[in-house]
């Protein structure tokens, strides 16, 4: 069984910064796509950001610049560091793991596996 838990959410300043992580449990093999998502209440899940099994690294245009995805070598762990924070980049977080084929990077109906979500707080 594959497990998300995301942690590192927290309330910050505009203009300050954040580090999610996301551990990753029961899964044999490090080399699968995973993706950072958030949720704004009333709002839709939108995608953050993808790292895809090859190691590439794919952003939506708010994230770029801002934000960037890592993952450690064991694969194990899943980073989203989030600079230059707005207001409205508050939101639950959600990690999410297994991209379903056809692939769509940001669709969030393209992923198997969720995290419970980390709640990040931007305040002016």
């Amino acid at each position: 069984q594959v497990h998300l838990v995301e942690s590192g959410g927290g309330s910050v300043q505009a203009g300050g910064s954040l580090t999610l992580a996301c551990e990753v449990s029961g899964y044999t093999d490090s080399n699968y796509c995973m993706a950072w998502f958030r949720q704004a209440p009333g709002e839709e899940r939108e995608g953050v950001a993808v790292f895809d099994s090859d190691g590439d690294t794919f952003y939506v245009d708010y994230a770029k610049g801002r934000f960037t995805i890592s993952k450690d070598n064991a694969g194990n762990t899943l980073y989203l560091q989030m600079d230059s924070l707005k207001q409205e980049d508050t939101a639950m977080y959600y990690c999410a793991a297994e991209c379903l084929k056809p692939i769509v990077w940001f669709n969030h109906t393209r992923y198997s596996y969720w995290g419970q979500g980390t709640q990040v707080t931007v305040s002016s």
